[in-house]
């Protein structure tokens, strides 16, 4: 349950479960077993089998990820999943708790109910109307842009200071996300040219209007890495699900610059789907380039995680000329 890979990590799953973990588990329960289920590229995710003190079976999903990031990365994921599952209980697993293991200090883990997914594409419509759900009747405490922490997509930070304008938000968000990306490619001449029309030209053109002339945006709660891997159908009731997110209030069209990009798989049937519940913010001719722009905001994040690839780079560099060319 999660966004997983075969790649290795650098410590090994421990069928033993922690004392910490154990602290959690139904009082009364008996454990039966555990087991890894795969590595991810930050962690390893498993599931642990217990009968309960009446005898009935239960499952619970475990991520275990090293180091001070990990331990971040794990309290950011609690609290995203927490939000989300307290809209929407049925769209999310329930999460129990986030911690530290006593016997190894270095290694901290997320605990949630386990649900039996099936990783298939989920219905459209069914899918989208809880999606609209979430943004629709979440509520920001403060009213304003942000989160009450750091979230972390993959296994870095996005910032997530409290801003009451949502231009200004993305700005700084979009900021981060190039500055990690920077950091783990290195310079571009192009960068260097483009970089200061996107937060001078770009930006203001395609995220003021929403919040001119009497307009205004209403922060909602996203999930704030919906591809298709971060969602599954719950094998016993058929329904749709999601999981590993890091939220924050967002404009809930940010949502889909996740979608953008052809591999994802949500496409446009559940934009339109979705824009079947919610309708397009105004100015709706700026909606296309809207995505473009949060789109780019993923691909940036995504290029600064796979520090490997040049090809993410070169996307990222695409994606900006033709913003600029179009908005510039």
């Amino acid at each position: 349950m999660g966004n997983t890979s075969d790649t290795a990590s650098s410590f090994d799953w421990d069928t033993t479960v922690d004392s910490n973990v154990v602290a959690h588990l139904p009082k009364g329960c008996h454990i039966v077993s555990s087991q890894s289920h795969r590595s991810s590229f930050w962690g390893h995710t498993g599931c642990i089998n217990v009968e309960l003190a009446d005898r009935t079976p239960a499952s619970f999903f475990i991520k275990i990820v090293p180091e001070e990031r990990g331990k971040n990365m794990v309290h950011g994921e609690f609290e995203s999943m927490k939000a989300i599952h307290t809209l929407l209980p049925d769209f999310a697993p329930k999460p129990i708790a986030w911690g530290t293991y006593k016997d190894t200090p270095d290694i901290h883990f997320f605990l949630c109910e386990y649900r039996e997914m099936a990783h298939e594409m989920p219905d459209p419509h069914k899918f989208t109307a809880r999606l609209a759900a979430l943004h629709q009747s979440s509520t920001s405490p403060t009213g304003q842009f942000g989160f009450h922490m750091t979230t972390y997509s993959g296994n870095l930070p996005q910032i997530n200071e409290w801003e009451g304008s949502w231009e200004v938000f993305f700005a700084k968000n979009m900021k981060m996300a190039l500055d990690l990306e920077i950091k783990a490619k290195g310079p571009d001449p192009e960068l260097d040219h483009l970089i200061p029309i996107l937060f001078d030209k770009v930006i203001p053109r395609l995220l003021r209007p929403l919040e001119s002339d009497g307009r205004s945006v209403k922060p909602s709660l996203v999930h704030g890495d919906l591809w298709y891997g971060n969602s599954g159908i719950d094998v016993q009731t058929g329904e749709s699900l999601v999981f590993d997110a890091c939220s924050f209030y967002a404009h809930s069209e940010y949502e889909f610059g996740q979608w953008r990009p052809v591999c994802n798989r949500f496409g446009e049937e559940y934009l339109a789907a979705y824009h079947s519940y919610v309708q397009k913010s105004a100015p709706e001719e700026d909606y296309d380039g809207r995505l473009d722009l949060y789109k780019l905001r993923f691909n940036t994040q995504v290029s600064a995680l796979f520090t490997e690839s040049q090809a993410l780079r070169e996307q990222m560099l695409n994606d900006m000329k033709d913003l600029v060319q179009r908005y510039g």
